[in-house]
């Protein structure tokens, strides 16, 4: 009798430490992170979501992933992704093909493209942003002169400069 009183502590022990665990599944999706003590200067590309805490200088292409500036970080590069968030200080020109967010602690100087765009209050921004409207099977894209030549606003397009 004393056994079966033992491995009935061992079995409440091992459920009491499972129910401690969460209860959630862990996301399993591949993400890189560059600390907030690491300096990179150059191109940096990746085929995996990427969050930068530390400094970025350069050019950074991250076509179909998603791009995370943390509060710590500070990126002085143009920037190519999916979705992009900026939460820390971003120099340079931003282009996101699905949407862009900027956090109430972004600081931002440069030009955004994106198809929509996210502004908390208190977000710092300098620059000028330009909306497209996802344009779904359309071939080829109008060279950018033609925009610059227009006079009349064209639906789905918003331009707006702030500073």
């Amino acid at each position: 009798m004393m056994f079966k009183k033992s491995e009935d502590k061992q079995d409440d022990n091992e459920k009491a430490a499972r129910s401690s665990e969460p209860s959630f599944e862990v996301r399993t999706r591949s993400v890189s992170v560059i600390g907030p003590t690491l300096i990179f200067k150059g191109e940096l590309s990746a085929n995996e979501d990427l969050i930068i805490e530390g400094e970025i200088e350069g050019k950074i292409a991250h076509q179909g992933k998603n791009l995370t500036v943390g509060k710590n970080g500070k990126v002085k590069a143009n920037i190519h992704a999916q979705q992009i968030e900026i939460l820390g200080r971003v120099d340079g020109d931003i282009r996101g093909d699905d949407i862009v967010k900027l956090a109430k602690s972004a600081v931002v100087h440069g030009n955004i493209h994106c198809a929509r765009i996210a502004m908390e209050d208190g977000a710092h921004f300098s620059g000028a942003i330009t909306m497209d409207a996802p344009q779904i099977g359309q071939a080829t894209k109008k060279p950018a002169i033609e925009d610059k030549l227009s006079i009349e606003p064209k639906p789905g397009k918003m331009t707006s400069v702030a500073g």
